[in-house]
């Protein structure tokens, strides 16, 4: 029988997940965070211990992590935390750019009153997010609200296609947003798409999901100075 768990109050999603969302999530913020760092090796029975998570859980959430191109399993040599290439993520945001305002536009017409609900809740989180100048929730904000703009646009395959591409500008983002970005203006972008999304309104919705990705792919640039 499949475990499950509640995800707090404090957090804006809360539906119930898996012990594998579960791990997933955790190690996901780990590598993305740096706290697991690039070309490092993972151990099951480590992640394990350290998270309090059963082995097979924390094993079915590294196998998502491969497919996400996170972390690379090497038969009978281990488990390595994927390298970062700068110049490979400009090739991500140009796919990414066109999912994401897919998904902007149709959530806008097909979320769910909840899902709009949850979408203003991100949204005002961010807003608080960017006065703070909190890196940490913002990453967690923006990892919610990437989830949440897959849900609301109810399309499975392009669903699958954007899960490959989040967590990699996540933490490209977090290793350079302390020298190159400003973070309450992606915060401010991050709360205009969620609103735009949340109130039903797709052109509003295309504009605000094409102002996050220039503000990105300028950032990018900035970093890998191309």
């Amino acid at each position: 029988m499949t475990k499950h768990v509640t995800i707090p109050k404090g957090s804006v999603l809360r539906q119930v997940e898996t012990l594998t969302d579960l791990a997933y999530r955790r190690i996901e913020e780990r590598i993305v965070t740096l706290r697991l760092k690039p070309g490092e090796v993972l151990s099951e029975q480590s992640l394990s211990a350290t998270l309090k998570i059963g082995r097979t859980p924390i094993r079915e959430a590294l196998q998502r992590l491969a497919l996400e191109g996170l972390v690379r399993i090497l038969p009978r040599k281990g488990i390595l935390v994927s390298e970062i290439n700068p110049r490979q993520q400009l090739l991500v945001l140009e796919v990414r750019r066109e999912l994401e305002r897919f998904l902007s536009v149709t959530g806008a017409t097909r979320a769910s009153g909840e899902e709009r609900a949850r979408l203003l809740e991100i949204a005002r989180a961010m807003d608080q997010a960017g006065k703070a100048n909190d890196d940490i929730a913002f990453m967690r904000l923006d990892r919610d609200l990437n989830q949440l703009l897959i849900e609301s646009a109810h399309n499975d395959y392009a669903a699958r296609a954007m899960k490959l591409l989040q967590g990699l500008s996540r933490r490209f983002w977090y290793l350079h947003y302390k020298e190159a970005a400003d973070l309450p203006l992606c915060a401010q972008l991050h709360a205009e798409q969620a609103r735009a999304i949340a109130k039903g309104e797709p052109t509003r919705a295309a504009k605000a999901s094409d102002n996050l990705l220039d503000y990105i792919a300028s950032f990018t640039r900035a970093t890998v100075n191309v």
